[in-house]
């Protein structure tokens, strides 16, 4: 039976983990210094080498080697033993399948028994998260005051289910994901010496889609070689299931031309013929992310056919950058979505029906009359304007009103906007009513030389709309804005101030003044 190639290359000796030189380097230094630790606890990403790590410091501290700083030296009779699997005094426990109170109790009655091989028994627990709660208890003693002869390396992935009571009484390690050109450097190393045929791009594919785990990296390359030809990007993509499909193109352009049915029809001839529709949906995200990387200037990053990248080129400059985000975001949810359990398609059908019915207009403020009538529903993604849009606004207030020139504002109101609480919260401890109020208060403009500031209720107006309240708003006003203004206050329906990114001049805020309030606002 064929090794597989990530067991073949396992590392041996230190200098060869790769990504982790941290975690390696402060070991080889307790080596060195005879300074080993009792209990060890190696966190971080699958793949990224807490086993191999912890099998290399069993090998280093049973190592036979008189000089420390060769130790393991992979020469003597226990380093051969380790790396053949038969070195009794190394116990690798899976904790998920012996997780509970009577298999610690067991390995407790057993740790006190002297080694059989070398000077140590090292015990090394995989995925140790996944003990018990009372397996965590019955261990806490052994780790804290073990045996001389004995020491505990925890490996998991999922740190934070680990009690504090056990990170405490461990020496704490984490590894780190390998970067991409670690992982494309160790699997040419890999490919050089099984003579596989493999293209760089493919190389690049294999390491990003490991996610930083190099087991997971030389495994795929292991699954690709057994196809017994040259391993190419398109061959990579179409067995690791990344291939841009003509369905992710169909849908795209659904969505782009504003074709729901389409789109579904699209969708479900795939699902008929099938696919996945987590695997589709993840397809779909992974395409949505070329478009990103695209727009952002980064298209040596996208691993894709020529083909497809121009295809890809093509949405990338007739979409937004913020439709692109956004539909990222649908339909990464319907990855990983349960909803759709009893009907496969449904998780799918609401993403696209959720990215047609996206505004498709950047900063575009959609403004409620009073009474909330519902504002009209943009068409979807069709080419979005790099110009910015006009607000829409809706009020029932006469048109005459809405757009008859202010007279010119005395101050900015962004600047008060932006400067209100600082203002509120500028007043002395006897004025605390007062700077309640301020705060309590929804709208804020300026209509020439008046401040105009909005409050939810008749009561909150008749409270701020006092003599000596109001003076001090205008002391507030001119000591920091140095300009004289009258106060009015009113009613407004508006829920929450005007945004700063908005002209309090403008359309919309008079639309607010009378009872509009602002419902939609994508930025």
């Amino acid at each position: 039976m064929t090794q597989a190639l990530y067991r073949k290359y396992r590392p041996k000796q230190w200098d060869t983990v790769i990504g982790q030189d941290h975690v390696v380097q402060t070991l080889i230094n307790s080596i060195k210094a005879d300074r080993v630790g009792h209990a060890y606890l190696f966190a971080g990403p699958r793949g990224t080498g807490k086993t191999t790590v912890a099998r290399l410091l069993a090998k280093a501290v049973n190592c036979l080697s008189e000089d420390p700083a060769k130790r393991p030296c992979n020469e003597c009779d226990h380093c051969k033993a380790v790396n053949e699997n038969r070195f009794m005094d190394m116990i690798e426990i899976d904790a998920a399948s012996n997780n509970g109170v009577d298999d610690v109790r067991d390995l407790r009655e057993k740790i006190n028994f002297s080694p059989s091989q070398g000077k140590y028994k090292v015990y090394v627990i995989d995925e140790v998260h996944m003990l018990s709660g009372g397996a965590f208890n019955a261990l806490l003693k052994t780790l804290e005051e073990p045996p001389p002869h004995a020491i505990f390396v925890l490996a998991t992935t999922e740190i934070h289910k680990i009690p504090a009571t056990v990170l405490s009484r461990c020496q704490r390690h984490e590894f780190r994901r390998v970067p991409i050109d670690e992982i494309v450097a160790n699997l040419k190393q890999i490919a050089a010496s099984e003579n596989i045929q493999v293209d760089e791009e493919a190389f690049a594919l294999i390491a990003r889609q490991s996610a930083g785990g190099m087991r997971d990296a030389q495994s795929l390359l292991d699954q690709l070689a057994s196809t017994g030809t040259k391993i190419t990007l398109a061959l990579a993509q179409q067995v690791l299931g990344t291939a841009t499909s003509q369905t992710v193109l169909d849908v795209a352009t659904s969505i782009l031309e504003n074709q729901p049915a389409h789109g579904l029809e699209t969708i479900h001839r795939a699902l008929d013929s099938g696919a996945d529709p987590r695997s589709l949906a993840r397809q779909i995200v992974e395409y949505m992310r070329g478009l990103m990387l695209i727009q952002m200037g980064n298209i040596e990053q996208v691993e894709a056919t020529r083909d497809v990248k121009t295809q890809m080129q093509a949405h990338a400059s007739a979409f937004h950058s913020t439709d692109v985000l956004r539909m990222m975001k649908i339909f990464n949810n319907a990855a990983v979505d349960l909803r759709g359990g009893w009907q496969p398609s449904l998780s799918l059908e609401l993403a696209l029906a959720e990215a047609l019915d996206a505004p498709t207009e950047s900063h575009q403020i959609a403004v409620s009359s009073p009474q909330g009538a519902p504002r009209p529903t943009p068409s979807r993604p069709a080419p979005v304007s790099k110009t910015e849009s006009q607000p829409e606004v809706k009020s029932e207030a006469p048109p005459a009103q809405i757009e008859s020139a202010p007279e010119k504002p005395i101050l900015n109101s962004n600047d008060i906007v932006r400067s209100w609480k600082s203002l509120a919260a500028s007043l002395p401890k006897s004025q605390a009513n007062l700077s309640a109020l301020l705060n309590s208060v929804k709208m804020i403009d300026i209509q020439g030389k008046t401040l105009m500031l909005g409050l939810a209720s008749d009561v909150l107006v008749s409270k701020l709309d006092k003599p000596d309240q109001i003076e001090a708003i205008q002391k507030l006003i001119k000591d920091h804005f140095h300009v004289d203004v009258a106060v009015k206050c009113i009613v407004t329906n508006a829920k929450g101030k005007i945004p700063p990114n908005v002209a309090q001049d403008g359309m919309v805020a008079a639309a607010i003044h009378h009872g509009g309030e602002i419902v939609d606002m994508d930025e």
